[in-house]
């Protein structure tokens, strides 16, 4: 039986991948700001298999709050095999360089709030010497495009973060798991003009996010094809790149 933590557990692609791991039996510890989303997810888990579900109301932005709501979970599980960060944001570029407070703003919901949670569970998932930890960052971390740098800025740092983090990790036969979305159908993205065709639904990238969890993955696309389609943006030589408008 998995003891799983999530945390944004009421965004899209978490919820896809807790109505996984409800139909395998799993324990979860649920944390999001909504308590009235995590009553209905939690309804939806119990229903599809999941063996207890206990929740949690708490901010991510409040770094104070994360070392108790770790300790809670420690209380409750006894050990986390699987711990998923999941919240986040998709700010306006334009409303970013307009508003330096609303660009710090969104620095700390997707840059800084998950380093110290990263933090705070690394160093617990290092005492207990096992299990993996798995990050939803962006594609858009792996280059700034002058559509959504600020957006992409923050998910570079958390990327570079974990980078790292997984190598002090590794030691303790702990993994790290960067999992990279693409353009994936949820209330983040409604509303935006997005190529159909490269839109993916959470449910695929949740299937895809367990097995990567399960086979110790570092780096993992969502869905598969986006590896393809960075590696080339990536390697667009900055003279053209400069000039796109992506």
């Amino acid at each position: 039986m998995k003891r799983v933590l999530i945390i944004g557990a009421t965004s899209g692609i978490a919820m896809a991948c807790a109505r996984v791991w409800a139909g395998q039996g799993a324990s979860f510890f649920l944390v999001a700001r909504s308590a009235e989303k995590l009553e209905a997810l939690a309804s939806d888990l119990r229903v599809r298999g999941a063996c207890a579900v206990r929740l949690r109301q708490m901010d991510a932005n409040d770094t104070a709050a994360h070392p108790g709501m770790v300790e809670a979970v420690v209380q409750a599980l006894g050990a986390i095999d699987i711990a998923l960060i999941a919240h986040g944001t998709l700010p306006a570029q334009s409303a970013c360089e307009a508003d330096p407070l609303l660009a710090l703003g969104e620095l700390t919901t997707n840059a800084t709030s998950v380093i110290a949670l990263l933090i705070a569970l690394a160093n617990q998932f290092e005492s207990q010497r096992h299990g993996a930890i798995a990050v939803i960052t962006s594609v858009a971390g792996d280059r700034g495009r002058p559509s959504n740098y600020l957006y992409g800025s923050a998910k570079a740092a958390v990327s570079v973060f974990c980078e790292g983090l997984r190598a002090r990790l590794f030691k303790s036969d702990v993994s790290l798991i960067d999992i990279r979305p693409g353009f994936v159908a949820t209330p983040m993205t409604e509303g935006l003009a997005l190529p159909t065709r490269l839109v993916a639904q959470p449910e695929t990238v949740a299937r895809r996010i367990v097995a990567g969890i399960e086979r110790k993955a570092d780096v993992l696309y969502a869905p598969a094809f986006w590896a393809l389609i960075m590696l080339i943006i990536r390697n667009i030589p900055r003279s053209i790149f400069k000039r796109m408008n992506l």
